[in-house]
């Protein structure tokens, strides 16, 4: 300000404190970067899927036709055993980006984490001190079990790798109430009941550098072959698939936190439903449409539809397709379509195909899930559905269901 002579005589400012502003931007950009890597991850899995549907696939078959003794069952058996490593490798790719098939139920969180106690011991070794404090009266969670597990120990797997020299790692439960406080600061997070998982150890800790990048899919400190950097991406899937928030706490030299938050729900824990015995295959007859816009999955699919039996025709398109059934001159029983094709989608196929075949059965095959083809509206809830990479083996074991299902 200026008196009538025009010399300055105060200074009038305004200071704004973006502190909060600047960590909210923050958390959304790292939320959109975790966001748009999932989607190339996703995508990058669906394509392995094709590849890897053949290579297993087509091993498979020849292992088949190879008898017990014959020195090619070994190379055999070790290409099938790659293949099956790349596709743990292309399932974790899906678990990061939310696109793996779950089976959620009831669960007690304090029983999951003593079912895996032994485990645990024999996971992080002996030089490494295993507490667990449980609360009493936790909640309920709901999620799938499996899946959930694979959470705990992929976090015991980074705690001892953070403990060479020993240490110790507790695990804890707890009921938790986030409040508007909380998710303000701990975008996206919503306010509402949740149990708590928290997993510390006593290792080295983490740079604050280090810490923003950890759930990254393939980020790792650790050196060359000794990890995919996978194992803290895959758990942020599963958790934010799950409908749950993940925060670490870390200090180097004093060890790190991390924190999973589930929402609370009320019901009571189911038990884990035992797995059903594989049985042999059932052989058919039946006429099949394969419809298919990846020449080498199509062309395993066939070998094995006719070494089970089925009659098969084919088309590496929706208009193909179309074409084949117009004709007419066979009575197609089951119609197998890949979801995501150029120009027609496997959905809008089948509407279409419908009007022609209305007692048709029908199968969608996809390298993505069926948890996320039905997300995006590339199916319809309740279809039969089989995930990529397949083997000849499910792929006739779903075929025969799908054709007896009344």
């Amino acid at each position: 300000m200026r008196d009538a002579s025009g010399k300055v005589t105060r200074i009038v400012g305004i200071a704004e404190d973006i502190t909060e502003l600047q960590r909210t931007q923050d958390q959304l950009f790292r939320a959109q970067k975790m966001e748009a890597i999932g989607r190339l991850a996703g995508g990058v899995a669906h394509d392995f899927n094709n590849l890897l549907t053949a290579i297993i696939g087509h091993a498979e078959l020849v292992l088949e036709d190879v008898r017990a003794g014959d020195p090619l069952r070994q190379d055999l058996e070790e290409i099938l055993k790659a293949g099956q490593r790349a596709a743990i490798l292309t399932r974790q790719l899906l678990a990061f980006s939310r696109q793996q098939v779950l089976e959620p139920r009831v669960l007690d969180p304090n029983a999951l984490v003593a079912d895996m106690d032994k485990m645990l011991r024999r996971l992080i070794g002996e030089d490494i001190e295993l507490l667990t404090v449980l609360a009493d009266r936790v909640g309920a969670i709901k999620g799938d079990g499996g899946q959930l597990e694979q959470v705990i120990m992929n976090l015991a797997v980074n705690a001892r790798d953070a403990m060479p020299a020993g240490g110790k790692l507790t695990i804890e439960t707890a009921n938790a109430e986030l409040d508007e406080a909380y998710a303000h600061s701990h975008e996206p997070v919503r306010p509402g009941p949740y149990v708590m998982l928290a997993m510390s150890d006593t290792g080295s800790g983490m740079s604050e550098e280090v810490k923003a990048r950890i759930f990254e899919p393939f980020f790792t400190t650790k050196e060359a072959g000794k990890g995919t950097g996978l194992g803290l991406a895959t758990v942020y899937g599963i958790v934010k698939q799950s409908g749950g928030y993940i925060w670490v706490y870390s200090e180097v030299g004093k060890g790190t936190t991390f924190k999973v938050y589930l929402p609370r729900v009320e019901g009571v824990p189911e038990a884990r439903p035992a797995r059903p015995r594989p049985v042999e295959p059932a052989r058919g007859t039946e006429t099949v449409l394969l419809v298919e816009d990846e020449d080498m999955v199509r062309a395993l699919a066939r070998t094995a539809l006719l070494r089970y039996g089925y009659q098969v025709l084919e088309a590496a398109n929706g208009g193909e397709a179309l074409l084949q059934c117009e004709r007419g001159t066979e009575a197609i029983d089951l119609v197998i379509t890949d979801v995501v094709m150029p120009r027609m989608s496997g959905r809008e196929l089948a509407a279409r195909l419908r009007r022609l075949l209305p007692k048709m059965k029908l199968l969608y095959i996809s390298g993505y899930t069926d948890h996320a083809v039905v997300h995006h509206g590339e199916i319809e809830p309740g279809a039969a559905f089989l995930e990529k990479p397949f083997t000849p083996d499910a792929l006739a074991r779903k075929v025969r269901a799908v054709l007896d299902r009344s």
